[in-house]
């Protein structure tokens, strides 16, 4: 399975038109949204274009998304949101955290995480690919390259469950890989010019990433 993953588009034009360009060149199975779809106005154009993708796609709100713009991926042919809920492609599970509230040092999900996350663990195990909009923290999450500003209930998340993958974004800074325990975490982010990342998903090892 061959996943092509993306976060922080932020409403741009020219970031649409590189998904659409790598996407046509390798026919990922799959194109996953880690948040920031839009930029906070006018999230039609934009949403409009990732739901006419060559491939489908699975997508989670960050915080430059408002709360319509979940409505609007409800509504699209091409587009599944993946927020607290487990949609399967290719035997392969993936479920969603939507949101993202920044505070200082560190984001949350949302300002009370307690009962997102009791409801996200009922859905993730060893093969869960988890799409969250923030890193965990401490793992790509560094800002002005000295203070971490992850999500530290994330980061327990993958630490108690160790799902497969963790994709996410919002660090601009920290597009890369990281591994904890059995996980991989991929910031995919498409600042300065990435282009994201394909991974590459095989039952008899780990996901392989390449960056874009």
């Amino acid at each position: 399975m061959l996943i092509y993953a993306v976060a922080d588009i932020h409403g741009k034009p020219e970031r649409l038109a590189v998904i659409r360009q790598v996407a046509e060149i390798h026919c990922p199975d799959v194109i996953v949204v880690a948040g920031d779809i839009t930029n906070f106005t006018a999230p039609g154009p934009a949403i409009a274009l990732l739901n006419g993708m060559p491939a489908p796609v699975l997508a989670i709100r960050g915080n430059t998304d408002l709360m319509r713009v979940e409505h609007l991926l409800k509504h699209c042919s091409n587009i599944t949101p993946l927020h607290l809920s487990q949609t399967i492609q290719d035997t392969t599970p993936f479920v969603g955290l939507s949101g993202t509230v920044p505070v200082p040092f560190r984001s949350r999900i949302r300002f009370r995480e307690k009962q997102l996350f009791k409801s996200a663990e009922a859905l993730v195990n060893e093969r869960t690919v988890v799409v969250a909009h923030p890193p965990p923290f401490g793992y790509l999450d560094e800002v002005f390259g000295r203070i971490h500003a992850g999500s530290r209930r994330l980061y327990d998340l993958v630490i108690k469950y160790q799902p497969m993958l963790v994709l996410c974004g919002h660090i601009h800074e920290c597009a890369g890989m990281a591994t904890i325990g059995k996980t991989r975490v991929v910031n995919c982010n498409m600042a300065d010019q990435n282009a994201g990342a394909l991974i590459e998903i095989d039952s008899n090892r780990p996901p392989r990433v390449f960056f874009l």
